[in-house]
């Protein structure tokens, strides 16, 4: 495989509106230095450029998105604007947007066009966001890259021979490589967080419920795992985001009653909080130039003050086959039992596989897989007695050859080609816990690396706050891919 033949390593570039976070771009609005009509035409010529290169587009909304752009002008002329008037923001292809086809990735779902906003997408237009297009995905999610049948290959704007992760693969590459400050994605086991992590962005799953999912996240797959949640370059950025998006919808019958919150992302100090950290989780292989930059990212912590605990909830190294895999592949099964068998010939193979496989389940196995998730619930909630946060690397590996669905050997270990390389994300999701990932270096290929943070249910703010730090100590959103030229 060529390592860097395709790649383009960071740059410090000069800001065009598209690489200007949403701060920046309503602070020019306040102050008049462009509009809203600006900044969109400029966006999609970056989405534009680097789908060509990266295919991050399922489907474009740029014709409603300069009509939108028009209005937020007048609104800012008019003194109407609301918290994100005029700022761009995408949608993953599995969230509808009333009009715009929702594919998710899916041979089954070819011509399917939705006649309803989800609520997140409601939320952002309530607040003046301007969505720009559908991003790509893989098929129904079920992997964790963005490859899919419907789309194509969603490559890494990093190195372009290489996988942005996924499977809001779309959302993080475009937000990577300055295509707009916002994305929303999906995480059913690690959806937002390893393409954040493997394009060097800011990618945040909140507490499970927090943020609606209906209608329209569809299918409705791993209806008891997956999180909406934002992807962008700076924490401000997504804690402001998830301030819109957060709220109940009796729709979800997993929305959480919740008041709203504002959400403070100052850095500074961490005196005092106590940050339980693992490299491993007692289990996983990892390899070891992301052992290297977490052990950086601790000595980091500590240096701002935080008091850093060695410790972890208690995985056992049989999780991922009796307890993630039963729940994960019978959820997906189910999604798609009432699908035209013929249409389903023409999804990918693993996927095939995974519906396979998820069929083989019992309610008996299904409902032992869930006792033992209430199970690992439990040590988490131990856990959280004794620290404040954890931390933890994002993914075991850093970004790998674009088309593939993972690798099967990390340091010298076996590991599920599946699900294996991303062994910190997953058991998030099955304990509903919020978690984030924040860039926290590089390889020697120049790829990016995530750390990941995750903190008690419903304790963003302790996530934020975290990050914020981390991100004043060791700023990353100065740093781009070029995307040059083979």
């Amino acid at each position: 495989m060529k390592t860097l033949v395709q790649s383009v390593g960071a740059r410090a570039a000069p800001q065009s509106l598209a690489q200007l976070s949403a701060q920046q771009i309503l602070d020019g609005y306040r102050s008049g230095r462009f509009t809203p009509r600006d900044v969109i035409d400029e966006v999609i010529a970056a989405l534009e450029t680097t789908d060509a290169r990266c295919k991050v587009i399922a489907t474009d909304m740029f014709a409603s998105a300069r009509a939108e752009s028009d209005r937020a002008t007048a609104a800012w002329k008019n003194g109407e604007a609301k918290a994100l008037t005029g700022v761009p923001i995408t949608i993953k292809d599995l969230i509808y947007v009333a009009g715009t086809p929702a594919n998710g990735g899916a041979p089954m779902l070819d011509g399917f066009v939705p006649d309803i906003d989800s609520a997140v997408v409601t939320a952002v237009k309530a607040a003046g966001a301007i969505v720009t297009c559908k991003t790509t995905t893989c098929e129904s999610g079920y992997k964790l890259t963005a490859d899919s049948p419907v789309s194509g290959i969603t490559r890494n704007p990093w190195s372009l021979d290489r996988t942005s992760g996924g499977s809001s693969g779309g959302a993080a590459a475009a937000v990577a490589a300055g295509c707009g400050p916002l994305a929303i994605g999906t995480d059913g086991v690690g959806s937002i967080r390893v393409p954040s992590a493997f394009c060097g962005v800011f990618g945040l799953k909140p507490t499970f419920g927090l943020v609606p999912r209906s209608p329209g996240f569809f299918p409705p797959s791993w209806p008891s795992l997956a999180h909406t949640g934002p992807i962008a370059r700076t924490v401000a950025d997504a804690a402001l985001l998830l301030e819109v998006i957060a709220g109940y919808d009796a729709r979800d019958p997993g929305s959480l009653q919740v008041e709203r919150r504002s959400l403070v992302t100052r850095g500074g100090r961490l005196n005092g909080l106590r940050i339980g950290f693992s490299p491993d989780l007692g289990y996983a292989a990892v390899a070891g130039e992301v052992r290297m930059a977490f052990k950086q990212a601790v000595d980091t912590l500590a240096n701002l003050g935080a008091n850093m605990i060695a410790d972890d909830p208690g995985v056992e190294s049989d999780i991922l086959e009796h307890v993630l895999q039963p729940i994960a592949f019978t959820e997906q099964a189910a999604a798609i039992s009432e699908r035209d068998p013929v249409l389903f010939m023409r999804s990918e193979e693993e996927y095939r596989a995974v519906i396979a496989k998820g069929r083989t389940y019992s309610g008996v196995d299904y409902m032992r897989a869930t006792h033992r998730r209430m199970t690992l619930r439990g040590r988490f909630v131990d856990l959280f007695r004794r620290v404040d946060a954890l931390i933890t690397p994002t993914v075991a590996v850093t970004a790998f050859a674009a088309g593939t669905i993972g690798v099967d050997e990390i340091d010298g270990r076996k590991v599920d080609r599946h699900l294996g390389w991303s062994p910190f994300t997953w058991p998030i999701n099955l304990s509903g816990l919020p978690a984030a990932t924040v860039p926290c270096g590089f390889d020697h290929h120049g790829l990016p690396i995530g750390l990941q943070i995750v903190a008690p249910w419903l304790a963003e703010e302790t996530i934020l706050c975290i990050a914020a730090a981390f991100e004043q100590a060791r700023p990353w959103s100065g740093q781009w891919p070029t995307l040059a030229d083979n």
